[in-house]
């Protein structure tokens, strides 16, 4: 016994040997667990953004784009450039960016070294931590559309990250390039799918710095065009996400999995994909997705309001509720909508001009249903969203905001007093909701009016309970109480500032676990 003591450190400190040895490889269990987490789901979990194109006749100004994404609470953006305008309209925001090095730039970066380190210290560093930039995107598609320049992306790739490096960035910023899909062959049933094998000099080395550096394998999901190539074999429901009853649904043989959607099916095929070429631990983020509004009839007689809706609501719901895929539940796809703004001047078919969720002045270009799908892309124009306190706003500012609803912006706050139905809750995140609720829908839920200098996002899901019923609930619109422009507190103020990235984020997973953790640790000791 007195060996064993001598053996055990913690002895010597008064705590039971076994009980420290068990918490200890709890504990372990534990990291790795996290550390597995953190590799498959990425630093950011599920999340829906946008992309912002500017083939435009008229480009909304930067500050009436942030203005619009503020009050949509859409929270990830992916620009096709860097422009810096559009940046310093993002700074201190919070709103997280993918910056992005056009393909006409790729050839001088891919050429120097020098370029790159210029091209970063111009693009990120000048700009960052105020402007939250999270990726920078190489390229767009090169492998397929523009084969000559495959050579150039990986050196162009190394030499961007040895500027992030040595800006001391490459812990916050990660460097990937987005594919088509195309070149993932034989891609159905998923469990066969594999790259085209002639861009294995580009892509192998590629998955080995992707898988180096915790960057995502980013790809463009387009069931629309799937769809539509298939000459029928593809059933419009399994493209829009549609409930299939199960003898509709797509069974791969080889897995026994079952797919719902074409959308999951392509996600499938490239983690697959990347099993043939032994990578296992690349996380898929889907750069563009979406469906077009608007075609021409004769030949695109899909392309519609109805079918943009149901398939970007049913998207947003399936990647927001984290369903992950068939061969990965549960595992967050991070996912970008193409896109934020139709985009009249583009080339081609009649379709190419109508993807946007808005028009160029910032008017829904149809109607998303997302009821219950939370605080996120509110566009639904059906009068069912709401302006709610956000989730642990500081009570300051919260009571600041409320005093300004209840006094100058002129809502009626007599529901609030004691003894009407809306007193309860007494407390200052619910009776702030309430007023915000009232001053977005009397004001007609315009741009910008649910800000409240940060304190307030747009939510889908009614906050009425009991009797305190909310303006908007049933569909009903408040009474107007203002006209013209809003008088909400300006949006300079409280914004989530970029630089707290640097602290880094905690999901809700992680804390989680060191709640577990510390539980574990009263227990046992």
């Amino acid at each position: 016994m007195e060996n064993a003591h001598q053996d055990c450190f913690f002895a010597v400190l008064g705590f039971s040997c076994g009980n420290m040895k068990r918490l200890f490889s709890f504990f372990f269990f534990l990291l790795l667990l996290i550390l597995a987490v953190s590799v498959v789901h990425g630093e950011d979990g599920a999340f829906i953004g946008v992309n912002i194109g500017t083939a435009m006749s008229s480009v909304p100004a930067p500050t009436q784009i942030t203005a619009l994404l503020r009050s949509q609470n859409i929270r990830h953006v992916r620009l096709y450039d860097a422009d810096p305008a559009m940046l310093a309209a993002l700074a201190n925001t919070g709103i997280r960016v993918v910056v992005s090095v056009p393909n006409e730039q790729l050839l001088a970066i891919g050429n120097s070294n020098a370029t790159a380190v210029n091209w970063v210290a111009r693009n990120v560093a000048a700009h960052y931590p105020s402007v939250n930039i999270t990726a920078i995107a190489v390229g767009s598609e090169v492998l397929s559309t523009l084969p000559n320049a495959a050579p150039l992306l990986m050196p162009a790739i190394r030499y961007l990250q040895n500027a992030l490096v040595a800006a001391a960035l490459d812990r916050y910023i990660k460097i990937s390039t987005p594919h088509s899909s195309s070149i993932i062959l034989d891609s159905f049933p998923p469990s066969q799918a594999f790259f085209n094998r002639s861009l294995d000099p580009v892509l192998v080395p590629l998955l080995k710095f992707l898988q180096s550096t915790g960057s995502p394998l980013m790809i463009n999901v387009y069931p629309y065009y799937d769809y539509m190539r298939s000459n029928g074999v593809i059933p419009l429901d399994y493209a829009l996400f549609r409930p299939l009853p199960p003898n509709k649904e797509a069974v791969d043989a080889n897995t026994l999995l079952h797919y719902t959607n074409v959308f999951d099916a392509v996600v499938d095929a490239a983690y697959f994909a990347m099993e043939y070429l032994n990578v296992t631990n690349v996380p898929v983020m889907v750069t563009e997705t979406g469906w077009p509004h608007k075609g021409d009839p004769s030949n695109e007689p899909d392309a519609t309001s109805d079918n943009a809706d149901t398939y970007n609501s049913n998207l947003i719901r399936h990647v927001m509720n984290t369903t992950g895929t068939p061969k990965h539940p549960g595992v967050a796809v991070p996912t970008f909508i193409y896109e934020l703004y139709d985009e009249d001047t583009r080339p081609g078919s009649a379709s190419e001009k109508y993807w946007g969720l808005f028009n160029m002045n910032g008017v829904p270009a149809y109607t998303l249903h997302l009821t219950g799908s939370g605080v996120l892309l509110a566009n639904d124009t059906t009068n069912q969203t709401y302006c709610v306190a956000r989730e642990g706003a500081d009570e300051k500012m919260l009571q600041a905001a409320l005093d300004w609803a209840c006094g100058p912006g002129k809502v009626d706050c007599s529901a609030l007093m004691q003894g009407q139905p809306c007193y309860d809750p007494d407390t200052v995140q619910a009776h702030s909701t309430y007023a915000f609720n009232a001053y977005y829908h009397g004001m007609g839920m315009g741009s910008g009016t649910c800000y409240f200098s940060g304190v307030a996002v747009i939510t889908t899901t009614d906050p009425s309970h009991g009797s305190c019923v909310y303006s908007g609930s049933g569909g009903k619109n408040g009474t107007s109480l203002l006209n013209g422009t809003s008088l909400a507190p300006s949006a300079n103020s409280t914004a989530d500032s970029g630089a707290h990235r640097a602290i880094g984020d905690v999901s809700s997973f992680v804390r989680a676990v060191v709640a577990a953790l510390l539980l574990s640790v009263a227990i046992l000791l």
